[in-house]
């Protein structure tokens, strides 16, 4: 898995999902639909094909698939079917203020159903609750977390090799604040480092600009401070060495460039709540 897909999973308690509008439509033979969205779009196709046309490419889906449109992608719809359904919902996704951080990774496309069946089947499911109407409290929230059940899945397979989408023919959608890309090496260098104190200056030579513009750079970029990026990091690494049960406090303090065990233990309460010695 990439640096850039892999920042996703170590920044996932930032991630941000909204829900803009979603509703099921049913099309038929003289259907025909040029458009491009303002946020994120998926569509959950339910019965007959949907033809998508994109830079005069043409792609399929069948009932089962899931189509990933990003931000203000043209595109052209149809059917040749006497009837296509599918639902359809809008959305943003991103971390702390940047709220479109897909952009440089080849999502957009059509991602078929057998790599995505469960998601999917969940997502529908808990479309269909909520449009009864049964006013069950969570209906809503219910479908948020099924909607980041199946960005996670596309994620992980295109982490995975498994998926890309062919709608950008592989082109960056350009449509992001700032690359997370420019950052790369940044990243790697933190993780290389994790063992000591890192200062900003240094950070900022890896990628050769001033002090200044980095953190307001990486602000803008990543969503939150290159501090605050670095204690989630040693954070997400102390849980995992606590998880191993093989290394006592002082000796996670050491690979994580904590000067003493009490400084690390201060850091791991304020951040989980419970100190490590009780952490499981």
């Amino acid at each position: 898995m990439g640096i850039n897909m892999s920042i996703i999973n170590e920044l996932s308690e930032y991630i941000t999902l909204g829900m803009r509008s979603y509703l099921e439509q049913a099309h038929d033979q003289d259907w025909i639909e040029h458009k491009s969205h303002p946020d994120y779009d998926l569509w959950f196709i339910q019965s007959g094909s949907v033809k998508v046309t994109i830079d005069g490419f043409e792609h399929t889906a069948v009932p089962g698939d899931v189509v990933f449109f990003y931000p203000d992608l043209p595109y052209i719809a149809s059917t040749n079917e006497d009837l296509c359904q599918f639902i359809y919902i809008h959305f943003d996704f991103g971390i702390g203020e940047q709220q479109r951080i897909l952009g440089e990774f080849q999502l957009p496309g059509i991602v078929p159903g057998d790599l995505i069946r469960e998601e999917a089947a969940l997502f529908t499911k808990a479309y269909r609750r909520l449009k009864q109407g049964s006013g069950t409290p969570g209906n809503q929230l219910y479908l948020k977390a099924c909607l980041l059940a199946v960005i996670a899945k596309i994620l992980e397979l295109h982490g995975q090799g498994a998926y890309t989408g062919k709608f950008l023919h592989g082109r960056t959608s350009g449509k992001s604040e700032g690359s997370l890309g420019v950052l790369q090496d940044v990243f790697q260098y933190v993780d290389a480092n994790l063992h000591r104190s890192v200062r900003m200056n240094e950070l900022a030579a890896v990628v050769g600009v001033s002090e200044k513009y980095f953190i307001s750079y990486f602000k803008k970029t990543v969503g939150i401070t290159p501090g605050q990026y670095i204690s989630q990091i040693k954070m997400n690494r102390a849980r995992d060495y606590l998880y191993t049960k093989k290394y006592t406090i002082q000796q996670i303090a050491g690979f994580l460039g904590y000067p003493d065990p009490f400084t690390f233990s201060k850091a791991f309460k304020k951040y989980y709540n419970v100190p490590p010695s009780k952490f499981e």
